[in-house]
């Protein structure tokens, strides 16, 4: 007797945004039901909602702003090749870009630059 091989059907996955249709009319649903109870508990509830997801919204952008560390490695090019950066900051302007300064023995109080990073548009 042979043995049925199974065959491989890619299994669906549920759509999010069907995912949020059932949470907005579920929150509609509540909000609702807050409001038949009585006009107050319908409006303490949508605020009370509101501060709730503007304190996640603010709380999710501080901790996802933040810069990166600089890697190992540092950049460096024929002029500046087997230096030590002298100063390595964030850009102020730039998110995930870093500044690495390096001094040249050949020009005395002169600065070599490099920007490394990411540029990420916000």
């Amino acid at each position: 007797m042979a043995v049925k091989k199974k065959t491989a059907e890619p299994e669906e996955e549920p759509s999010r945004a069907a995912g949020a249709c059932v949470l907005v009319v579920l929150a509609g649903a509540v909000v609702g039901a807050l409001f038949a109870v009585d006009e107050a508990a319908g409006v303490l509830g949508v605020m009370a909602s509101a501060v709730l997801a503007l304190w996640r919204s603010a709380r999710r952008v501080s901790v996802s702003s933040a810069t990166p560390p600089p890697g190992e490695g540092h950049p460096s090019c024929r002029k500046c090749a087997g230096q030590k950066p002298v100063s390595v900051t964030p850009s102020e302007l730039q998110k995930g870009m870093w500044i690495y300064s390096y001094e040249l023995p050949a020009r005395p109080g002169h600065t070599h630059l490099h920007l490394t990073g990411e540029v990420t548009e916000g």
